[in-house]
Parts: C-alpha cells; structure tokens; sequence
C-alpha cells in the first residue's frame, strides 16, 4: 500500500534560508529519482517555512530514500538550521499528494514534533497556504 509523507521545517535564521532551501530542493530531486517514489512535492509557506509532501510505494523504498544521499546529510544538520520540525506517515490507498489541509491537518494530529509539544496540545503551526509560484511538484 502507498505511504505519504508530510515534513514542515522552520528555519531557525535568515542566514540558513539559502541552505535549507538548497538542500531541500536537493533532497525534492533525490526523492523524484529515487526507486518507488510516486510523486514529490515542495512549498515555501514563508520565507522561512518549508513544507514537502511525498508519495511512496512502500515504506521500504521511502526508508532507504530517507538513509542516502542527500537526505541522510541533510539530517545531520536539522539542529543547526531549524528551529522546529515535524514528520508524518500514513498508509493510503491512494497513491497521490494529499490536499494541503490534509496534509496539515495529520501533520498536527499524528506528526513527531521537535521540539515535542506540551502533551495534550497540537502544535501552533498555520494551515500552508499554496501559491502556484512557491509550489514545485515534481512528477
């Protein structure tokens, strides 16, 4: 069955917005070639607010996506750039890019959240607003 993953990053300082925008989109184009990935995308929410969504065919092709190449760099450096992160896996039996509010919405319900949030309280983070200049979708 499909998998969908939803990641939202906040960028702790100006100056890490050229990297975390480069190694994001770095890591959009791993995933496009990577053996199972279905479909990619990428928004800048705000400047300094990015989300992905990707669909997978199994766990196993988005887990050995997840420990190569530019991704695995890139998680080695979360700590220094960001500020806040969350994660989200579900099971779907449709192998598309969930709607944003869907998205949104099971990133806040089930997502790991770093920091962790208070128990019992959804994390504050705002509904991604599309606009068709800061979407990349790649097929």
């Amino acid at each position: 069955m499909p998998v969908i993953s939803v990641t939202r990053l906040h960028v702790r300082a100006w100056r890490h917005i050229p990297s975390v925008l480069g190694a994001t989109l770095a890591a959009a184009w791993q995933a496009r070639a990577a053996p199972g990935n279905l479909a990619v995308s990428v928004l800048s929410a705000t400047h300094d607010t990015y989300w992905t969504r990707t669909v997978w065919q199994d766990e196993a092709s988005m887990m050995t996506y997840v420990h190569a190449g530019v991704h695995r760099r890139i998680m080695g450096r979360l700590l220094r750039w960001c500020d806040e992160s969350s994660v989200v896996h579900w099971y779907d039996s449709a192998a598309q890019l969930p709607a944003w509010d869907e998205a949104h919405r099971r990133l806040s319900e089930q997502g790991r959240h770093f920091p962790p949030c208070e128990p019992g309280l959804p994390p504050a983070f705002a509904l991604p607003r599309r606009r068709f200049w800061r979407e990349l979708r790649i097929r």
